[in-house]
């Protein structure tokens, strides 16, 4: 175990889903028969799934349990039914936080006529108890233009999730956390040291939008490239800052969570 960013590129997500239904998927954690014992997880966090459904797709009723699954929408519209009765629509910039605890039934469907995108986070709860949970946080009732927004609590996992608006020219505090996960929704955006006072000479990281990057105290995956793990030095949260590459923001959420 090292205190190391690991970087997991767009690229290199398992894909899945079933194309010819409508669906595509893809999971930046070993996920169904994409099983992969070096990445089960970060923390509590479990999967983190980009999901692309064409209108009228969508996954049937199923189970969960014992997972507290965090959805937010990117694009279209996602149409959540499950087995308390409730019934919500999802939109951009919503998100969505469905605790199975002992158990629950879901349907999610895409019921618009535009392709819907969405990314679909689980993490592993504390302890196994409790009785399913549901909230729904809307776009407009969450600030638009701050730098860092905490979106969601979830204490059952001892985990908080940040919106990140990475302005041009500016830089940005990564939250501090024991462990953080860094998901480059939309632009791109360096990472790198707070300490360092030059930008251009700092070792810092490229993330594209689909990019992850692992902060903290973790196993470093067989076959790490260097210029992809670095250290980060001391037991507690190493402080980084985030800048924006391109001529527009960087959006990105991040999971602060407990080592």
């Amino acid at each position: 175990m090292v205190r190391v960013i690991d970087v997991r590129r767009s690229g290199d997500r398992y894909g899945g889903g079933e194309p010819s239904a409508g669906i595509s998927t893809l999971h930046a954690f070993s996920f169904g028969e994409h099983y992969d014992p070096d990445n089960l997880r970060f923390g509590p966090l479990i999967a983190c799934n980009e999901e692309r459904l064409a209108p009228g797709a969508g996954f049937d009723e199923h189970p969960h349990s014992h997972t507290e699954i965090v959805t937010w929408v990117v694009e279209g519209e996602l149409t959540h039914q499950d087995s308390t009765g409730r019934t919500t629509v999802v939109r951009p910039g919503d998100v969505q936080h469905l605790s199975a605890a002992t158990g629950v039934r879901h349907v999610e469907r895409n019921d618009g006529l535009a392709p819907l995108v969405f990314l679909q986070m689980w993490l592993a709860p504390l302890t196994s108890d409790g009785t399913p949970a549901y909230s729904l946080v809307r776009r407009e009732d969450l600030p638009q233009h701050q730098p860092d927004t905490v979106v969601l609590e979830v204490p059952a996992a001892g985990a908080a999730l940040h919106r990140l608006l990475v302005i041009p020219g500016h830089r940005h505090p990564l939250p501090p956390a024991a462990l953080r996960h860094v998901h480059v929704l939309r632009g791109e955006a360096r990472l790198h040291p707070a300490s360092d006072p030059d930008e251009d000479s700092s070792p810092a990281v490229r993330l594209t939008a689909g990019d992850s990057a692992r902060i903290g105290e973790a196993p470093l995956r067989p076959g790490t490239d260097a210029s992809d793990a670095r250290e980060a030095d001391g037991p507690t949260a190493t402080p980084f800052t985030l800048t924006a590459t391109g001529e527009n923001p960087a959006e990105l959420l991040v999971w602060g969570m407990r080592g």
